[in-house]
């Protein structure tokens, strides 16, 4: 019988499986736990993913913000004529196709994406600093420089 072969993988450590394990669920706590933090005010969701993407990415069509965020044209059009009004965005025509809107952060956006980011990292500062002993913080840092050396792999 002609089956699929087994795809051959090489053979894994068990502490790296440990290792990878306990970053990925470490990681997510984390995150999510920052993404927590209220620092977004009266964004909703969505308007918080659209001003991330818009710092991250760069301008983009409110059809592309769409398409990145997995939700339909029209939401995203809600979304960011309401990011418009509070002028945390704006509209301009796309300079490769006039027929096409870009949208991009105002500076007022950009500085409230930057104090956003500021806030969290203000907020894993201290409970860096109230719940790790310097030798652990130490080992932190240590650990992201070693997951920053596999990220880029």
């Amino acid at each position: 019988m002609g089956g699929v072969k087994p795809k051959q993988t090489p053979e894994v450590a068990e502490s790296a499986v440990q290792a990878a394990q306990d970053t990925w669920a470490v990681v997510g706590r984390l995150r999510r736990r920052l993404r927590g933090i209220a620092v977004e005010g009266d964004l909703t969701p969505g308007q918080v993913a659209v001003l991330r993407h818009l710092d991250q990415a760069g301008p983009d069509s409110t059809s592309g913000l769409a398409a990145a965020e997995r939700m339909r044209p029209q939401s995203m059009a809600k979304i960011v004529a309401a990011l418009e009004l509070s002028g945390l965005v704006e509209r301009s025509p796309d300079p490769a196709d006039g027929r096409r809107q870009l949208v991009a952060l105002t500076p007022a956006g950009r500085e409230r994406r930057a104090g956003d980011r500021r806030a969290r990292q203000e907020w894993l500062a201290l409970a860096l600093s109230e719940r790790c002993t310097e030798e652990e913080r130490r080992a932190v840092v240590t650990a992201m420089a070693v997951l920053d050396r596999v990220a880029q792999l």
